[in-house]
């Protein structure tokens, strides 16, 4: 989003461009809008009555009182007391004396880069409306709405590469930033730079969100801080470090496995596996509000029992809606001949999703209409949905325990924590809520000869202190979601999408990128 902000004469108009929607607003002081009326009728009747002269008397007097500085504080003060009954910060009425010296008493210059009086320096103007357009983007970004590109394919063909989406803070609530003090517009890390800091962390406020118009429900497309970006890489931002770790434990303990030097707990090669990360590589760690943004669909909810059998998901016994955008890898067989690249255009496959296995096999992400499409071609022999089957186990799953054999298409079933509730915790099911206990809500566990200890004290049972949910990609062999990283507290929920302003295909160069039929439509379903 940009803003510009643009004098024109006394009193001041202001021009706000929102590039999110292409649409221009022009907030204008109402003292002109009644001179401009004026003026106008004015130049159609310059022979006016006496009623005529008494009503324009009225206007002016009605001109003062809205350029008075007294009604200027009064509706100015109005509105920041209704932010702050909203916020639910009562330290913010400190500001009102600060609004009422701004207004009326001007005993300090709160814009003391400029001149109270008399004309400034073009350089000071630019200044001045570059302050402004910061502080009014920030505070939009954090309390209204934020733009977002979608970079990866994981919610394809729901939402696709390089569609930009206008993301509402009001529908789930606005969060109040945990670190405030930063570089503006800069989520974690500095502009040109790779691992210094935007923010500062010696203000480091707790979670409180405020009232939004409604909660997460099923179904529902999410914006949300990425629960695995806790800590980070910074020579490998792009991937979680706990993959990345529980990855090259797998390779430690497959390799003795293959060299018969005898295999160890899965512990002893996590240990292993981090200590030399910590050695070769630098590590950075960062709070909720500057952990990278993900969006995938919330599939359930607090208190929901998830399962998914044979890719279909099935949440509380009932199957998922179905989506026309959802879809999976399928094996594609031919009769040897190749499939002509067109066909992929025109059912809106990019490039590099084509996998050309050789011999006429290809494997491709599809949904289910484009799937049916490509059975109808001639040369096509067989199209199949790639699935891997029951009870087999991926350690990149949640809870990466070998004693639940869960895999991306055949997983739980699973109960999502909720608010509230109290769950019985033992060695067979801690490994679902460990995260939960530690980094989610800051306590201390441990476990010594079979027995739990959380803070020091012996647990059997754990109460939650927030909301979780399930979150997956619609692209469901193409997403890193919470069936490899489990669920995503509710201190980490951001927004909701509610639109696509601007969509760009990346395999056409500009402007035949621009994708028409998916702007200004409204995003997730």
């Amino acid at each position: 989003m940009t803003i510009k902000w643009q004098k024109i004469e006394e009193p001041i108009t202001i021009i706000i461009i929102f590039a999110t929607d292409f649409k221009v607003f022009i907030i204008k002081n109402p003292v002109i809008l009644m001179k401009d009326a004026k003026n106008k009728d004015m130049s159609i009747n310059k022979n006016t009555s006496g009623n005529q002269e008494n009503g324009q008397q009225e206007v002016s007097k009605f001109e003062k009182v809205l350029s008075g500085k007294y009604f200027k504080f009064g509706l100015v003060t109005f509105l920041y007391l209704l932010w702050a009954f909203w916020v639910g910060n009562w330290w913010l009425l400190l500001g009102v004396p600060v609004l009422f010296d701004a207004y009326v008493s001007k005993k300090v210059n709160w814009t003391f880069w400029k001149k109270r009086e008399g004309p400034n320096s073009k350089v000071v103007e630019w200044i001045d409306a570059l302050i402004f357009a910061v502080f009014a983007v920030t505070l939009i970004n954090i309390f209204i709405f934020q733009n977002y590109r979608i970079p990866t394919g994981s919610m394809e063909k729901t939402l696709q590469i390089g569609d930009h989406l206008f993301v509402s803070k009001l529908k789930y609530g606005p969060k109040i930033p945990n670190t405030p003090l930063s570089f503006p517009f800069a989520q974690h890390t500095l502009p040109m730079t790779t691992k210094t800091k935007s923010y500062v962390e010696w203000i480091n406020w707790p979670y409180k969100r405020l009232a939004g118009l409604t909660h997460v429900k099923n179904d529902d497309v999410v914006v949300f801080n990425f629960p695995e970006g806790d800590t980070v890489l910074i020579q490998d931002q792009a991937n979680s470090y706990y993959l990345i770790i529980r990855r090259h434990a797998e390779y430690l303990r497959n390799r003795d496995k293959y060299s018969n030097n005898g295999v160890r707990e899965l512990d002893y090669y996590m240990n292993l596996s981090r200590n030399q990360h910590l050695s070769e590589f630098e590590i950075t760690v960062r709070p909720v509000d500057r952990r990278d943004s993900y969006i995938k669909r919330c599939v359930a909810i607090p208190g929901d029992t998830l399962r998914i059998v044979n890719t279909q998901v099935f949440v509380n016994g009932k199957p998922q809606s179905q989506f026309p955008g959802i879809q999976f890898r399928y094996l594609i067989q031919t009769d040897g001949s190749r499939i002509n690249t067109r066909t992929f255009e025109k059912l809106n496959i990019y490039r590099d999703d084509v996998h050309d296995t050789g011999n006429g096999s290809y494997d491709i992400p599809l949904i289910s209409a484009n799937a049916e499409e490509i059975k109808k071609l001639a040369n096509v022999q067989s199209v199949q949905i790639r699935m891997m089957p029951e009870g087999i186990y991926d350690s990149e799953i949640f809870p990466h325990d070998e004693r639940y054999s869960w895999n991306v298409d055949n997983f739980g079933p699973l109960w999502i924590p909720k608010k509230g509730v109290t769950v019985k915790i033992d060695t067979a099911n801690i490994c679902f809520y460990e995260r939960i206990i530690t980094a989610y809500e800051g306590n201390e566990l441990k476990i010594q000869n079979g027995t739990i200890y959380i803070n020091g004290a012996r647990a059997d049972s754990y109460t939650f202190l927030m909301d979780y949910y399930w979150m997956m990609g619609d692209n469901r062999h193409d997403s890193l979601d919470s069936r490899f990283w489990g669920f995503v507290p509710e201190d980490h929920v951001v927004g909701a999408p509610r639109f696509v302003w601007l969509s760009l295909n990346k395999d056409k160069p500009f402007p035949f990128n621009i994708r028409l039929n998916r702007m200004f439509r409204p995003s997730g379903r």
